[in-house]
């Protein structure tokens, strides 16, 4: 390993953490205690909060030094980069001084596999207790878990961060054994059981996270999605995280691809989302017919558009499950609806004053048993159409952040 200085460490070891997505908004309300930092349930990311807020941590590696040979990481043993190493106490001085300032709130820390998993997750744990103890550091810290690390060192890393992720990789444990022969599933599904276990306001109160592995290999939309599920009600996640595959190696087994699939990426957190706020289940979205999602309408539009039998909804009348199904309602306003209406019929000028999207509602919805148009255009080539060319006009935003908090 190369000798090189502090800011030539970082340079290393923040570009070789970029390719983990799976940091995420704290939800933790870590006090502060007479030190320094907070970790507010906003949370705490290189994303946007829900009031418009860009927050953000430092995301690094510990090392990116590797034992392990996966096909797709850039910091597998046989790649020939630059290598670095962070000792614990040069990672306290580079978060408390980026703290102090304002460059950051919190840390996101993982690491290459040194030695073996119990060390590595040695050298985490003494980082991490640094920061808390020495430092008195009660900002927010989300670190990564090394599978096939003893049940007692993840208990104790688990009480001194705020957030944990174990990432599944990818959705099948014979992808995985092909391209990463040296981790296993069920070493990562072990962490996932203890942290749900551990049911202390004090171990991991943000919870846990996981990320897969898009486009590396071949499983489709509805494998993905059913082990997203399946992890969801098993572990309790917070989220997973879906990463499209970007090819920075050259091997025999991995794809040949010109661009990583950004827009089945953007696909399945959709489809996401639907799952965790919206009562879709997997078989709802897709099936052994349907394996994949359209790249030309988001799931709950093409669902739609396959249920056009239950379509046009009287908006002054259905569920609020109903409601969640229309394209263009989010849980804020159907529940704004279910309120409004108890007291006067809704029109569609009050839907857009509830923040409903109406040039996606409108080819769903009644309005007090009118409807946008004639009801002879409900057919599926005519709204599939204008939503796609909606979708593809040239005259909206080019950059637009995605809203994770309503349609």
């Amino acid at each position: 390993m190369i000798k090189v200085s502090l800011e030539e460490k970082l340079k290393i070891l923040a570009d070789a953490a970029k390719y983990d997505a799976s940091c995420s908004s704290s939800g933790s309300t870590r006090a502060n205690k007479g030190g320094l930092g907070n970790a507010a349930s906003c949370g705490i990311c290189h994303s946007y909060a829900s009031d418009g807020r860009c927050i953000s941590l430092l995301k690094i590696l510990m090392t990116n030094c590797c034992i392990y040979d996966c096909k797709y990481c850039l910091n597998r043993k046989s790649n020939n980069i630059k290598r670095a190493f962070f000792t614990p106490e040069e990672i306290c001085e580079i978060t408390l001084n980026f703290y102090k300032r304002n460059y950051i709130e919190g840390l996101f820390l993982s690491s290459g596999i040194m030695k073996n998993p119990d060390y590595t997750m040695e050298k985490l744990i003494e980082t991490i207790y640094l920061l808390r103890k020495k430092y008195h550091f009660y900002g927010y810290i989300h670190v990564k878990s090394i599978p096939g690390a003893s049940e007692y060192l993840i208990k104790k890393l688990g009480s001194l961060a705020d957030r944990m992720s174990a990432n599944i990789e990818l959705a099948t444990s014979s992808s995985l054994h092909l391209l990463a022969p040296n981790k296993s599933q069920d070493k990562v599904e072990n962490i996932m059981a203890l942290i749900k276990e551990n049911k202390s306001s004090a171990f991991v109160p943000a919870g846990q996270s996981t990320q897969m592995i898009i486009g590396a290999t071949k499983e489709n939309d509805y494998q993905i999605m059913t082990k997203s599920s399946s992890l969801y009600q098993a572990y309790h996640l917070k989220r997973v995280f879906y990463s499209a595959y970007i090819a920075v190696n050259k091997d025999k087994m991995l794809p040949s691809l010109k661009m990583p699939p950004l827009k089945r990426e953007h696909r399945l957190y959709q489809a996401d989302w639907l799952l965790r706020f919206y009562n879709f289940q997997v078989d709802d979205l897709l099936d052994q017919e349907n394996q994949n999602f359209s790249l030309l309408v988001d799931p709950k539009a093409n669902w739609a558009l396959n249920h056009l039998e239950e379509f046009p909804k009287e908006i002054n009348q259905v569920s609020y499950n109903d409601l969640l199904k229309i394209p263009g309602i989010g849980p804020k306003s159907a529940k704004r609806i279910i309120k409004s209406r108890k007291y006067y019929k809704l029109t569609i000028t009050d839907l857009q004053k509830m923040g409903v999207v109406i040039k996606r509602a409108k080819y769903f919805i009644l309005c007090n048993g009118k409807y946008f148009l004639n009801q002879n255009y409900l057919k599926r080539n005519f709204i599939e159409a204008n939503l796609i060319l909606e979708d593809h006009s040239p005259l909206k935003e080019t950059a637009k952040q995605l809203s994770l908090f309503d349609e």
